[in-house]
């Protein structure tokens, strides 16, 4: 074997890995949406019949419709509120020196330390003292604060990618400082940020817990609907189960 062969092995062997690593990640995505064409009834890969049941059911059920219209509100106040505090947080953490810098950054990063649970019984009880149980604005800022996490960490590393000389030139020639940010600093970031309030969004739509405390007898979020249908359906009931 020639010497360049064996230059070339480890690059093969690492595209092999990465190759083997994207499609762990993916499978059960896969796996996920092919399920969703079955036609069987319960729960079998592969599916021995392809039907578009699921959807059909979920889309002539008016409670699924209430359910995926809360989500999305939800899911909107989340996205901005986490999006807009995380980016002036990011350029906040990075660009000035302050005292507690250190701490109010490891303040914010607290939800990935504090399990879920701990959080949903915290909002609850400070919502039952408000009266904000079932108020959407409220569950929506609660899902904020748990989506910052993610958001604040992706602002962070797109930051970097901004030089600050190019911040000191546009001052220099007499841009303002909310110039600086729509005509320097966003269009540099921008990819960063569409990720971030994606995240946010997905975050905030998958959230169970603090939906189930919080969502009282207003029409629930379907992230709770699909908890309840998978319960049900678990103990032999009905599968057309929908969110209260």
């Amino acid at each position: 074997m020639s010497h360049w062969a064996m230059r070339r092995w480890p690059a093969a062997l690492l595209r092999l890995y990465v190759a083997m690593m994207c499609l762990w990640l993916l499978a059960p995505i896969i796996i996920v949406v092919v399920r969703a064409f079955s036609g069987d009834g319960y729960l079998r890969f592969p599916p021995t019949s392809l039907s578009l049941q699921w959807f059909a059911r979920f889309f002539g059920d008016l409670q699924w419709h209430r359910a995926l219209l809360s989500s999305l509100v939800i899911g909107a106040i989340a996205c901005v509120t986490s999006t807009t505090i995380g980016f002036f947080a990011a350029y906040a953490f990075l660009r000035t020196e302050f005292r507690g810098k250190k701490l109010l950054l490891s303040l914010m990063l607290t939800p990935v330390i504090v399990p879920s649970i701990i959080t949903a019984i915290a909002v609850y009880y400070f919502a039952g003292k408000l009266g904000l149980i079932g108020n959407f604005l409220w569950l929506g800022l609660c899902h904020a604060a748990i989506a910052m996490l993610v958001v604040l960490l992706i602002l962070l590393s797109a930051l970097h990618a901004v030089d600050p000389n190019l911040e000191r030139a546009a001052l220099g020639l007499g841009a303002g400082r909310v110039r600086v940010f729509c005509r320097v600093v966003l269009p540099i970031m921008l990819l960063g940020v569409l990720s971030a309030a994606l995240f946010a969004f997905l975050a905030s739509f998958d959230e169970l817990l603090i939906s189930l405390f919080l969502a009282g007898c207003t029409p629930r979020p379907c992230r709770c609907g699909f908890g309840t249908a998978s319960t049900c359906r678990s103990n032999r009931r009905s599968p057309r189960s929908a969110p209260s």
